[in-house]
């Protein structure tokens, strides 16, 4: 494989790192995807929603194995749900990060081992 790096920016890098991944939630509640709410109307014509805004509705849309799927959420649950999908993306931003870090860091290895060749070469 190769070396780490020993530079400042990497040592930021290696430190960003370490604190993402020591403060990430344990994985067990969080949820993909998007929780959104819709009106609809019933149809019948004596119904508020035939004057009003309609019924609301919320559903969680996620993929999984590269299909998407939709589930209706009932009202009493969207506030919990909610956070969950919240709780899910923060965890997935936080993976992101740790990811770029690792690929900023073998660029850097990367580099140095070029710097390390040109001065043996020497």
């Amino acid at each position: 494989m190769w070396k780490e790096p020993r530079t400042p920016p990497a040592s930021r890098l290696r430190q960003r790192k370490f604190d993402i991944l020591h403060h990430l939630p344990r994985l067990a509640d969080q949820l993909p995807g998007t929780l959104t709410q819709s009106y609809t109307r019933c149809g019948k014509p004596t119904c508020r929603c035939a004057q009003g805004q309609g019924h609301s509705g919320w559903s969680l849309t996620y993929m999984v194995d590269g299909k998407r799927h939709v589930e209706r959420i009932p009202s009493h649950w969207a506030e919990e749900v909610q956070r969950r999908v919240k709780a899910g993306r923060e965890f997935q931003d936080a993976i992101r990060e740790v990811l770029a870090a690792n690929a900023q860091l073998l660029v850097l290895a990367r580099q140095q081992e070029k710097k390390l060749k040109k001065k043996n070469k020497r």
